[in-house]
């Protein structure tokens, strides 16, 4: 209005100079602004997906439905923001937020899948690490075959849980594929990590098997020394149980592949076989021996676990450190034929009656011998009961002894004084017998009566010897009585 009596080409020329001018002006503002659209679009598509993924939705899906709704979101923004009179382009931005979206989605999709590979790998850690070892504990034969077995079954069930959890990225099947192939080996990895540790515990392992065989029975009970086991057998038994463990360990066996690591340590080691069958080398003349390597036949490398060298020394070690507990049984064994053998040997028995046939005659001839023999006998007898001598010695020969000679006297002295009561047909009343000496009382090893006690008649402290003995030993007594009151009347007869 003010430049309308201008010229016409002057007007319109200051006109575009002030619009530019304007423009200038604005445009710091308006890419201010884009950058504020690009970082809220932004910020809003890492809510949204961060929410879609809490619902469970598919990771792919959710990356696709955020991107629009953000993209969209940022359009409407860049056409309210936008000058007519100017042709700026908001393409560059958009280009941008687009770049940061999907770099966003890439880190966020690594995230989520390191995770589900974490969680899977280590529940098959978990589901392997425990039945392995407990399996490498029982080392018999077919432990490589139940530990195929159990890597087959949960590397399928973790395989299938791991194509489930992925299916909602949309990847391509080759990457797919790599994924399930490094989860199998993975699997296989677990078992070989743990079949290499156990390896390091080999020897632990194969003493405690020799020790589990050896001392136990069939029933699992512990076993006693009594002389009848044969501790030859046992032991050989013993030794192939801890020999089987080894060939078990020797070598890692996933591929179903036949090899000949047990028959030839059983041949080499417990057989004692090898030797005489071994190949001949010419040239020198002496016997190769098979363990004698570092590789075994039919096995790879990378299967090894533990070399024939190694086995042949580890063999010899085992064999040092269980020669004791052997040695152990058999002193246990002789020790228990020597407590329960009373009678001397047979040759002694035999020389015995050869030479005392004369006095066995003489015997038969003088009835008198016999009855005083008998008597004697039943003295004896009547001495062994009361001092427990078989329970006296079960804690050593010199306690025994000592023990013996301190309750003799008085156990002989007591055997008389009844034997004189029996005689007179009297029996003083219990209340007026003196107590017995500190010697008799230790021979039932009782303890001091407490004080106030000391009127306790005799018959307490000695109760425990009368209620010990037998009716066998009762009408032994009566009978030397008679006897020792007949033996006069014959005499005098």
């Amino acid at each position: 209005m003010e430049a309308v009596y201008f010229d016409e080409g002057v007007r319109n020329a200051k006109r575009k100079q002030l619009e530019s001018k304007a423009l200038d002006f604005v445009y710091p503002t308006y890419s201010t602004l884009l950058g504020h659209l690009r970082s809220k679009a932004f910020e809003s598509f890492k809510i949204q997906l961060e929410q879609s993924l809490k619902k469970g939705e598919g990771f792919a899906a959710s990356v696709r439905t955020c991107t629009q709704s953000c993209m969209l979101e940022f359009d409407r923004g860049c056409a309210d923001a936008a000058i007519r009179q100017a042709k700026w382009d908001a393409s560059k931005v958009r280009e941008k937020l687009r770049r940061d979206i999907d770099t966003e989605a890439s880190s966020v999709r690594s995230v989520k899948l390191s995770a589900i590979i974490a969680d899977h790998e280590k529940n098959l850690t978990e589901a392997l690490s425990g039945p392995v070892e407990s399996l490498f504990e029982v080392g018999d034969e077919d432990t490589w075959a139940s530990i195929r077995r159990l890597l087959k079954r949960e590397t399928e069930a973790a395989v299938l849980k791991f194509s489930t959890a992925i299916a909602g990225f949309e990847m391509d099947q080759a990457a797919v594929d790599t994924m399930v192939q490094n989860l199998r080996s993975y699997a296989r990895n677990v078992v070989v990590k743990k079949a290499r540790e156990e390896a390091g515990k080999v020897l632990i392992r194969m003493k405690d098997r020799f020790s589990t065989v050896f001392n136990h029975d069939n029933d699992s009970l512990p076993r006693v020394w009594t002389g009848k086991e044969d501790i030859r057998t046992i032991t050989k038994d013993a030794r192939a149980a801890s020999l089987r463990l080894l060939s078990v360990m020797a070598a890692i066996r996933l591929d179903e592949k036949p090899d000949k690591v047990e028959s030839l340590l059983f041949s080499s080691l417990m057989d004692g076989t090898a030797a005489a069958s071994l190949p001949r080398d010419r040239s020198i003349g002496d016997s190769v021996d098979p363990l004698a390597s570092s590789m075994w036949e039919e096995v790879s490398p990378q299967d090894k676990l533990i070399t024939p060298v190694q086995c042949k020394s580890l063999w010899r070690q085992f064999k040092a450190e269980t020669e004791y507990t052997v040695t152990q049984a058999i002193s246990a064994q002789e020790a228990h034929k020597k407590n329960n053998n009373w009678m001397p040997p047979p040759w002694a028995i035999l020389a015995m009656a050869v030479l005392g046939f004369n006095e066995f005659i003489l015997l038969l001839k003088n009835p008198l011998y016999l009855m005083i023999l008998f008597v004697a006998y039943l003295l004896l007898r009547a001495l062994w009961v009361q001092m427990d001598i078989a329970a006296e010695f079960r804690h050593g020969a010199l306690p025994g002894i000592l023990s013996i000679s301190s309750k003799f006297l008085p156990t002989i002295m007591n055997l008389i004084r009844r034997l004189a009561e029996e005689a007179q047909g009297q029996r003083p009343p219990e209340a007026s017998r003196p107590q017995q000496s500190l010697a008799s009382q230790s021979f039932r090893y009782q303890t001091p009566p407490p004080a106030g006690s000391s009127s306790i008649p005799e018959s307490s402290v000695s109760s425990n010897i009368s209620s010990s003995e037998s009716e066998f030993e009762s009408s032994g007594l009566n009978l030397i009585r008679r006897r020792s009151t007949n033996i006069p009347e014959a005499e005098s007869s």
